[in-house]
Parts: structure tokens; C-alpha cells; sequence
């Protein structure tokens, strides 16, 4: 199983997306996306999350919240459970990320992106509330088959 986080940067009602086109072979083509990536060999879910969001977007976080843990299953690719977080308070300059175009996006806009359906059950549920949850995601190729939030 593979372990990744994932950032939703607020500012003014829009998070940052990522919008994947730039990267070959890459799962996430042409999908847009919060900002993070793959845990390195001894991180944490902090340490990675700070080290992605600098590499892609040259943001500093001065502070976050973990907002839900996400595991994906899949019958095309590996397991993975994704650490999602928010942050409104950084600071830095945005630059050009190398794997995809970054673009603010008004935060009620998101959903009409073209996201992994499963995406939709946590950025509601984000948008809603500030409560910690889980979910379980299953999918056959890219069709969500099968979900379940557990609340806490």
C-alpha cells in the first residue's frame, strides 16, 4: 500500500488545483487535484505534505489541518491511503509546477471539475464541516463501485 497526502490551499472561497497534463503514464491525466504526493522513505504525513506542496507549488504552510484519511482501492492500481488536508495561512509565491497547470478555482466550482467521482464524497463533506472522517473508496478501472464515510 502506498501512502500520500494531499492539500486543498484556501484563499479568498477558492482552493488551488492542480490540473494533471503535464506528467506521462500518469494515473491522474487530465484530472484536477489537490497538491501533494508520495511519502518518501521515513516521512510523516506532515513532512510530506509540507515537502509536496513546496516542490509543486513553492507555497510554505504555516499551519494545516488533517481533515479526513481517504483509502482507495482499485482494481487497476495499488492500494493507497491519502492523507487530505486544508490550509488557509501560507505564505511564498506561486511558481509553474512541473506536473500539471495550478489554478485557483472558486471552492463550490470544484465539483464540476473533472475529479475522481470518489473526490466528491470528502470535498462535500470538507465544505460542510469541520468534523474528522474516513473513507473507503473501490473502484473497477475509473467507475467508483463502492464507498463508505465513517464519522468520528
Amino acid at each position: 500500500m502506498k501512502n500520500t497526502t494531499t492539500c486543498y490551499i484556501e484563499k479568498d472561497g477558492k482552493y488551488l488545483m492542480l490540473h494533471r497534463v503535464k506528467k506521462k503514464n500518469d494515473m491522474n491525466k487530465d484530472k484536477w487535484i489537490g497538491v501533494g504526493g508520495k511519502f518518501e522513505e521515513g516521512e510523516s504525513p506532515e513532512e510530506c505534505l509540507l515537502r509536496e506542496v513546496k516542490e509543486e507549488t513553492g507555497l510554505v504552510l504555516n499551519s494545516y489541518k488533517l481533515r479526513c484519511i481517504v483509502t482507495y482501492v482499485s482494481n487497476k492500481y495499488e492500494t493507497e491511503q491519502m492523507y487530505v488536508f486544508t490550509s488557509n495561512d501560507f505564505s511564498g509565491e506561486l511558481i509553474e509546477c512541473n506536473e500539471g497547470n495550478l489554478k485557483w478555482i472558486d471552492k463550490y466550482n470544484i465539483l464540476n471539475l473533472n475529479i475522481w467521482e470518489g473526490d466528491k464524497f470528502f470535498i462535500k463533506k470538507m465544505q460542510k464541516d469541520d468534523n474528522f472522517f474516513t473513507l473507503k473508496v473501490e473502484y473497477e478501472g475509473e467507475k467508483l463501485v463502492n464507498y463508505k464515510i465513517n464519522e468520528y
